[in-house]
Order: structure tokens, then C-alpha cells, then sequence
């Protein structure tokens, strides 16, 4: 019953795509992930199209299943990033700014799929336009950045009366459950980030998997306050991270460990902690959905998409049942 326009077109076994989360989404959770049957992902951010082409050559050794990579058009300088991307990945996804024809272009010519990310029906419809293979609808119930401005499943019943590409469904999903209830709406795909952060491959910081761990989705709230590398723009964070870095006094709150660099930490910065991670980690951008009520304990991701993708059938054939 899992069997969707998305894993046909994808060419995986389980409706799952795992959001592509900065440092967090490492090429080793996104090679579990792909093997596990669904879409792993990562982001290409801060890194040299030489230092993307070698990482997405090692995500291919790790890996026979296919694999997407993830733009957030904002930091898109270079389009060369996009061609090393779409001679390697099977999916080219972009998030935030105007469905771009260009983009996709050159995304087609080398071979893969493009998605867009977009919150909004209008966006979903451009992106359709502008020949998008796939579209992501994201809800506010989103962790980290989010884009939607109402719920997922208003926006997903806007969005399936105008669209004919498959739509992937995002924002407070994380069980099985919430999986079955978007497929049984129409949703292809469902796209989880908060339940794979604390993945045993994930490179998250055991402060930051604690946190997520003990909180419940009324332990999130949007805000524009984490504004440093990108202003302006909302995340859904836990309540105690904004807390803790409004009542921090310092200008740097650690050092980020990414890619192999080190880097200070700026107060109220974009980042995310990632393992090796020194400082205030409790006052950084703790980023967590709605979802986070699922979040039980760390676990390998394989096990993350089999318990999911397994009650999500299980809870689609009891319904259907029903409905004889």
C-alpha cells in the first residue's frame, strides 16, 4: 500500500523523504536512510563545488539507492553547485525564493529531478510551472526553517486541487500515524527532519538530542530571533533554546565543528550544534517541529523508517477496512 507516485518516480521502496538539515544530515545518514528504502538527503551549504563533488562521490560508495541534495536558494552563488549536484543526485531540491526555470534547467540536464520546497499554494503552482518534478508543501508545524504560513493539512488540501506533480508532505510529521493520515489525504510522500535528527548517523550534539528527546510539540515556538548569517527569517525552535540565548550575555555562544572547520559561533547565529560542537549548546538554535512528541530515543535511522513506514501500512489497511 506504500507504493506511490513518489517511489516510482524517485525509484525507492518507502514514501519517506529525510529533510536535508545542514550539518545534521550527514552523507552517512543519508546512505541509511536510502537504504532503508526512503530518500536521504543533504545539504550543499558552505562548501566548494570541489568539496560537494567529493562528498556526494563518497555518498554514492556508500550507497547503490538513490539520494537527493538540497539548495536553500538564498545561499546559491554559484551555479556550478547545481551542475555538480545534478550529474550525481536523483533529486535536486530547493528551498526558499522563486521557483526559477533556470534552475531546473540545469537540474534536467544533468540528469536528475527537481523539487521545490514552497509554503504556499501560489509557490506550489510555480513551481509545477516552472517544470518541477516534485514539490514539497511545508507546514508551520515545520522544524528549523520554515516557509508554510498555515497548517499542513490545509495547505495540502489547497495544494493537491491545483497540482498534478507528486506532492510531499511536511511539517509535524514523525510517526506513523501522522504519516498514514498525509498519504490517505492524497500527499505522495511525506518528508521527515525532526524524528532523524537524532539518528544514530546524524551529526547531532548529545546536549541537543537530549533536549529533543524530553520535549513535546508545545515545547516549540517560531521566531525570527536566531537572525545571524540569516535575518529576517522564521524557525521553529524548542522554547528553552530561545530562552536560554536571550538570557545569554555573551557575542559568541561556542565553536562549530562543520565540514571539517572550525568556527566561531556567533550569539543568536543560524547553525545548529552539531557533535563536536563546543560551548553554550542549550543557547544555540535548537531546531525541533511539532513532531517532536515522537521522538523517543536515539535510533539507527533504518529502524526510524521501518517502525514508521510499517504503522503507516499498518493504520492504511485498518482504515481501509473500515470503509468496505
Amino acid at each position: 500500500m506504500l507504493s506511490t507516485r513518489f517511489t516510482e518516480l524517485v525509484g525507492c521502496r518507502v514514501p519517506i523523504q529525510q529533510a536535508a538539515m545542514g550539518g545534521t544530515a550527514t552523507p552517512k545518514l543519508a546512505a541509511a536512510v536510502s537504504d532503508a528504502g526512503g530518500l536521504g538527503m543533504v545539504a550543499a551549504v558552505m562548501m566548494s563545488a570541489e568539496d560537494l563533488a567529493r562528498e556526494l562521490d563518497g555518498l554514492r560508495a556508500r550507497t547503490k539507492a538513490p539520494f537527493g541534495v538540497s539548495f536553500i536558494v538564498p545561499f546559491l552563488h554559484e551555479r556550478e553547485l547545481v551542475e555538480v549536484v545534478a550529474s550525481r543526485a536523483k533529486v535536486v531540491e530547493f528551498f526558499f525564493g522563486t521557483p526559477d526555470r533556470s534552475l531546473v534547467d540545469t537540474v534536467h540536464a544533468g540528469g536528475a529531478l527537481a523539487c521545490w520546497q514552497v509554503g504556499s499554494k501560489e509557490d506550489a503552482v510555480a513551481a509545477e510551472a516552472v517544470g518541477c518534478d516534485l514539490v514539497v508543501v511545508q507546514g508551520v508545524e515545520a522544524g528549523g526553517h520554515v516557509a508554510g504560513k498555515i497548517g499542513l493539512f490545509p495547505l495540502l488540501d489547497e495544494v493537491l486541487e491545483v497540482v498534478k506533480i507528486p506532492v510531499i508532505a511536511a511539517g509535524g510529521i514523525g510517526s506513523g500515524r501522522t504519516m498514514a493520515a498525509a498519504l490517505a489525504a492524497g500527499a505522495s510522500a511525506v518528508r521527515m527532519g525532526t524524528r532523524f535528527v537524532v539518528a544514530e548517523e546524524a551529526d547531532t550534539h548529545a546536549g541537543y538530542a537530549e533536549k529533543l528527546i524530553a520535549a513535546r510539540g508545545r515545547d516549540t515556538v517560531i521566531t525570527k530571533a536566531f537572525h545571524v548569517m540569516w535575518p529576517d527569517t522564521p524557525h521553529r525552535v524548542l522554547r528553552s533554546a530561545l530562552e536560554a540565548a536571550t538570557a545569554f550575555q555573551g557575542e559568541v555562544t561556542g565553536e562549530l565543528f562543520l565540514h571539517g572547520k572550525k568556527m566561531p559561533l556567533p550569539h543568536w547565529a543560524v547553525p545548529n550544534p552539531t557533535r563536536l560542537t563546543t560551548g553554550n549548546i542549550d543557547a544555540m538554535a535548537l531546531y525541533a517541529g511539532e513532531s517532536v512528541s515522537a521522538v523517543k530515543s536515539v535510533q539507527p535511522a533504518a529502524t526510524i523508517v521501518k517502525e514508521v513506514s510499517e504503522q503507516a501500512e499498518s493504520l492504511l489497511r485498518q482504515w481501509a477496512s473500515r470503509l468496505k
